[in-house]
């Protein structure tokens, strides 16, 4: 039997329109919203055949809680995350080195969504979190994603240490993880080849086993007087740094 889940906020559901409208089963639209967004995004579901429900905003914050949905709701069937969830079946696919992000244990869904958004933008191949102690593809989540938790293969392991033991061993990827000690810079780390890039939790940073499961522990060097970033901002430098070496052939 099909489940189903709500997805809010204008870019995520526009993204699920475009890439997957079969799995749409209803748009609830606030009636009292009449800017050129709104109108663009009535005529793009009208234009295929959804059905649009016209409600008020009250019943849209009952739907959603205290989540900021922009007017618009829209009620899915079925997975709405990126197809791919298997990793093994991923990694098999990629025509490409591996550009993994490995979470470990992010709770705080706007984190989440900023990664999953970072991830996607820098051409990530998925993004891997443990299924216990981090949190899980919310409404949250996908509205702070903007549309890539559509997009990019959202990966849960029941244990991560064993999973970076297996991306080393079976799929040969180099796994990095970020330390505010370490000794290396990150711009100087090797960063070439198939590469799983490992961000600790918010405040408490990488586990003991996350970390012994690592081939490196890197930093990224600081110049201001600030002494930590928030995750999604570390993942989106070290994605780039990543990305940026391949483009340049690094």
């Amino acid at each position: 039997m099909s489940t189903k889940k709500l997805i809010c906020g204008f870019h995520a559901v526009a993204s699920r329109i475009r890439q997957s409208p079969q799995g749409i089963a209803s748009i609830y639209f606030d009636q009292d919203r009449r800017d050129q967004r709104a109108r663009d995004l009535l005529r793009l579901a009208e234009s295929i055949g959804l059905r649009v429900i016209q409600v008020d905003r009250k019943r849209l914050d009952g739907m959603i809680g205290d989540n900021r949905h922009q007017g618009v709701i829209a009620e899915v069937t079925g997975e709405v995350a990126a197809p791919v969830l298997d990793l093994g079946d991923l990694l098999n696919n990629l025509t490409e080195p591996a550009l993994l992000l490995v979470l470990d244990g992010v709770q705080d869904p706007h984190n989440l969504g900023a990664c999953l958004r970072v991830a996607d933008a820098m051409g990530a191949h998925a993004v891997i979190a443990p299924k216990d102690r981090a949190v899980g593809l919310t409404p949250t989540v996908r509205k702070v994603a903007s549309g890539a938790a559509e997009n990019i293969p959202f990966i849960t392991v029941t244990n991560l240490a064993r999973t970076l033991r297996e991306l080393k061993d079976d799929w040969g990827i180099w796994v990095v993880g970020t330390a505010d000690e370490a000794e290396s810079d990150l711009t100087t780390a090797r960063l070439d080849g198939p590469i799983a890039l490992v961000m600790g939790a918010e405040g408490e940073g990488l586990r003991r086993l996350t970390r012994e499961n690592c081939d490196a522990l890197v930093r990224i060097p600081m110049f201001g007087t600030v002494e930590s970033l928030n995750v999604s901002v570390a993942s989106g430098i070290c994605l780039y740094e990543a990305r940026r070496r391949r483009m340049a052939g690094a």
